[in-house]
């Protein structure tokens, strides 16, 4: 029973299953949102200058609170360094980073609103784990098609690089391609279909060119979403929420039995 309280401690912050642990993870979702929202108010001119010492002094509570929840996690945990070297890890450090970094850099302070990502954690509170599986068969088709992916970009800039300069060579500068790099950029903004019109080919060429790019626009598109959409048919594979005691790690597979980072039993 040395540890028993290590024991409580963990399940009451990684647990959301226990009356103590929903109700930890709830406090700390809106002790986030309040957080944040004060990051906010205070970046406005007009609201710092009428209460900027009362949301410095809410900002410190809140970073002051984290801190001691990211040190309670620490303790808490079986392996502390995979925890800080995990997502929520480095999360939860960047959260409480930017107010003591602004003490020595001022403005700095408002890079606090990562905190906001720690928001995800409403996903364990709520119990919506079949998002959450969701989540991860996404996650698993992006990763598993990431290759194809990278082949598909370096082709696309290619292109654009030999468009950009065809571009350069007809227009000219005369007509606002001052440049290759410039041009490249036109035919980034052409073949995406974004369009902003700050430049535009003026010769009869140039125009025929635009318009083959804008129609290779649309089929290029829908490429990466083919790629990755034939890789959902190999993510299938359901996933549960169980915390891993020894290393956090959250993500299984339906029949495990050990965790698949560190291979504590489940």
């Amino acid at each position: 029973m040395k540890h028993s309280w290590r024991e409580k401690l963990y399940t009451v912050i990684f647990e959301a299953e226990t009356p103590g642990g929903k109700l930890f993870d709830v406090l700390l979702i809106w002790s986030i949102l309040l957080s944040v929202t004060a990051v906010m108010l205070d970046s406005m001119s007009s609201v710092r200058a009428a209460y900027g010492q009362y949301l410095t002094t809410i900002e410190w509570f809140f970073t002051i609170l984290f801190t001691v929840e990211y040190i309670l996690r620490i303790v808490s945990i079986g392996s502390p360094f995979k925890y800080a070297r995990s997502f929520f890890g480095v999360v939860d450090l960047l959260a409480i980073l930017p107010t003591y970094v602004s003490l020595f850099i001022p403005g700095s302070q408002y890079l606090i609103a990562v905190r906001i990502l720690r928001i995800l954690r409403v996903f364990r509170v709520l119990k919506l784990v079949q998002y959450m599986q969701e989540s991860q068969v996404i996650m698993q088709a992006l990763w598993s098609s990431r290759r194809k992916i990278s082949v598909f970009l370096f082709a696309v800039l290619t292109l654009v690089i030999v468009f950009g300069s065809l571009m350069y060579i007809i227009e000219g500068e005369e007509n606002g391609f001052t440049s290759i790099p410039k041009s490249t950029y036109w035919a980034i903004v052409t073949l995406t279909t974004v369009g902003y019109g700050d430049i535009s080919p003026q010769t009869d060429i140039g125009q025929v060119i635009a318009a083959i790019i804008m129609v290779m626009g649309y089929s290029i598109i829908a490429v990466p979403t083919g790629i990755v959409s034939a890789e959902f048919a190999f993510a299938r594979r359901r996933v549960k929420h169980i915390v891993c005691p020894e290393c956090s790690s959250e993500d299984h597979s339906a029949d495990a039995k050990y965790c698949k980072d560190c291979g504590t039993k489940l």
